[in-house]
């Protein structure tokens, strides 16, 4: 087993092949602030062998979340140091050692950060098999990512036809899908936070939302009282902070927070707490409740019974930034938390990389059978 530090754009590269090395990432050291490919190294090691009643799966697509950088931290169900990271992520099952996983089946599971993992069948879920639907969207609007803003909206704001929302991180991928979910519920109007302009314009443009600001462009309190004058129901915050500080100012009576992340303060450990009045709780009779998508798991079928006739209508899409190469999934997750990515972040093997099409050929005559042209 040796160990190669993510220095720069020195993380190897990675085809898979059957009868090779796997490779693994560990965390190597505990951030302080931001952290950088030095907090990182890539291990490598024999392909290992599945054990009785377990198989070997070949992953092929990751997915990388803000709550990864929560777990680096020195905390209670942190990352160890110098062990594979985990994550969740979707494989084949290349061979196997147990009727209940047999090879060439599509399952997802939580042993990600690597390019192959040893499962017992109560580790995966299998994936249903929706028609014009890509494996992609059980990493994002069918995955975790979507599951926690259905659940935000549904069951912890309890939405209700009408109601308008201010959504913070509206940009990233539980951000878009709490819009277009909103949408498709009957919110009245959608109001969102995001970082940069160009990502302000995908969420008025292409997301749904009535009015979009960039943080960057003075005190949030000021930028949200412009985009909703007359207040807002609810609030969904993924950033915490100032913006959180405004959204109990706006919010009307019997007003609901949805406390999904705190990401304006993950890597600014320095970084004061949000102050806001909080006899504006009581005055206006305000909900604040927190939740862990984990705890709603049985939500699942709910959530596809819900998205899928969306997502096959194209009334519902994915938001994602797809990365090719597990070389570059370090600069992904470190890109995703300086905000260089909108919609969820998918790492996808170079193996489900689609082919360019020739010269001459559009990609519906070289797409196979049942393929929507993308992974």
């Amino acid at each position: 087993m040796s160990a190669t530090r993510c220095r720069g754009n020195a993380f190897p590269s990675y085809r898979p092949r059957m009868n090779d090395t796997a490779l693994t990432v560990h965390q190597t050291a505990r951030p302080y602030g931001f952290p950088t490919t030095d907090h990182f190294a890539v291990v490598e090691s024999a392909l290992p062998a599945p054990a009785s009643g377990t198989a070997l799966v070949e992953n092929l697509y990751w997915s990388v979340d803000p709550y990864h950088r929560e777990m680096m931290d020195d905390a209670p169900g942190g990352f160890a140091l110098h062990t594979p990271l985990e994550g969740r992520t979707l494989g084949r099952v290349v061979a196997s050692r147990t009727p209940e996983l047999p090879e060439g089946e599509i399952v997802l599971h939580r042993q990600g950060w690597r390019t192959h993992a040893v499962v017992s069948p109560a580790e995966i879920r299998r994936l249903p098999r929706f028609d014009g639907v890509p494996l992609t969207a059980f990493l994002s609007i069918l995955g975790g990512t979507g599951l926690t803003a259905y659940v935000g909206l549904t069951r912890i704001a309890r939405l209700r036809e009408g109601d308008d929302l201010f959504v913070s991180g509206a940009a990233g991928g539980v951000g878009t899908a709490t819009g277009r979910f909103a949408r498709l519920l009957g919110a009245g109007r959608l109001v969102g936070s995001a970082g940069s302009a160009a990502k302000v314009a995908h969420l008025t443009g292409e997301v749904g939302y009535d009015a979009a600001f960039d943080y960057h462009d003075g005190p949030t309190a000021d930028l949200l009282a412009e985009a909703a004058p007359d207040g807002i129901d609810v609030f969904v915050d993924n950033v915490g902070g100032e913006q959180l500080s405004a959204a109990v100012g706006a919010l009307r009576e019997f007003g609901r927070i949805v406390r999904i992340g705190t990401i304006s303060q993950y890597n600014t450990p320095d970084a004061p707490p949000p102050r806001f009045d909080h006899a504006d709780l009581v005055e206006k009779s305000l909900r604040m409740e927190g939740f862990l998508v984990s705890n709603y798991r049985d939500l699942q079928d709910e959530l596809h019974a819900f998205a899928v006739p969306h997502l096959q209508s194209g009334r519902l899409v994915e938001d994602t930034t797809v990365v090719d190469g597990f070389e570059h999934l370090v600069h992904a997750f470190l890109g995703m938390l300086r905000g260089h990515h909108t919609g969820k972040i998918i790492i996808r093997a170079e193996s489900e990389t689609p082919a360019p099409a020739p010269r001459g050929v559009g990609p519906e005559l070289v797409a196979g059978p049942g393929s929507s042209g993308r992974a």
